[in-house]
């Protein structure tokens, strides 16, 4: 590590241990990607201590990997790596940094990192405020029984699965999600349409047939003949017991009234005896003849002539 201090990276973030890397798992992403932990993933394998240290590139990965193995500690000692979370935090969840522990002098620590001020690889003396953790190699060491096939390399970025192109068959269509969508799509339609068209067919059948006889206008039958009836559809035709209707006789024509002075219609009327009156009704057909009755009972009363007095229905 002291061998490789002072070293910058190349223009696009371009790292000569991003591609060591990038060639060791290979995946090109890692070439121009943070490097602050590949850094020490070279050292460690350049070494010969990549057993105890690690290979990783993703710094919460790393001291999970710490914490699983029983090699977490807080208090700082030479050779050990220092986590680093600049927010604060005291979970490794949220670990930004990482870099390795030189010297410890009082409550500051003396340490060697790569990826610093942005480009570089060198000796950086910090505080511990913003400490998570220290990952002890020596202790991994000790526990190297029960290393296992713990050792593994996490990723930085999470790259999408290759898409898996498989012979299958057609029918393996009508399982997935869109299908199924598109068979309800079709299926409320269809209910719909059933739906509709049988109100539609309901209200044709009981009223296509009475707006044809509202809206023909009825026929005048010549004089003379014989109207049917109507009958009901479902009764059968019944023989005509219709009576030919009657001939009207024309309307008596009226005579036009001779014109009379008021005094000689007065005249007239109290000179009319009762047999004039009944002889005058009797030429009137369609009214009864009205006799007045003398007063007294019975033949022992005596008739006197009397002045009839004219109704306002009565004509002359």
């Amino acid at each position: 590590m002291r061998q490789e201090l002072g070293y910058k990276e190349k223009s696009s973030q371009f790292t000569k241990f991003g591609q060591w890397y990038a060639d060791r798992v290979q995946d090109p992403q890692y070439r121009d990607a943070p490097w602050c932990d590949m850094f020490l993933a070279w050292a460690a394998n350049k070494s010969g201590l990549s057993d105890y240290v690690g290979e990783f590139a993703w710094t919460p990965s790393h001291a999970a990997w710490f914490i699983q193995q029983g090699a977490w500690s807080q208090k700082p000692e030479p050779g050990a790596l220092v986590f680093y979370d600049w927010r604060g935090g005291k979970s490794y969840k949220g670990i930004d940094h990482v870099g390795v522990v030189e010297r410890v002098s009082g409550k500051k620590i003396h340490t060697i990192e790569a990826n610093v001020d942005r480009v570089w690889l060198k000796r950086k003396t910090r505080e511990t405020d913003k400490v998570v953790g220290y990952g002890l190699p020596r202790v991994v060491k000790a526990n190297a029984e029960k290393l296992g096939d713990i050792r593994s390399t996490e990723r930085p970025f999470a790259s999408p699965p290759p898409a898996q192109v498989g012979q299958g068959s057609p029918l393996d269509v009508l399982g997935t999600p869109p299908a199924l969508l598109a068979a309800m799509v079709i299926m409320t339609i269809v209910l719909s349409l059933r739906v509709s068209g049988r109100r539609r067919g309901n209200h044709r059948r009981l009223s296509w047939a009475w707006p044809l006889r509202r809206l023909t206008p009825p026929t005048q039958p010549p004089s003379g003949a014989k109207v049917p009836s109507p009958r009901n559809p479902l009764t059968p035709p019944a023989a005509d017991t219709a009576k030919p209707p009657r001939e009207k006789t024309p309307a008596r024509q009226k005579t036009p009234p001779r014109e009379q002075t008021p005094a000689r219609q007065k005249s007239a009327a109290r000179e009319k005896t009762p047999a004039q009156e009944k002889a005058a009704a009797s030429e009137k057909p369609g009214r009864p003849v009205r006799s007045r009755v003398p007063a007294g009972s019975g033949g022992s009363a005596t008739k006197h002539p009397t002045t009839s007095r004219r109704r306002p229905y009565e004509r002359d």
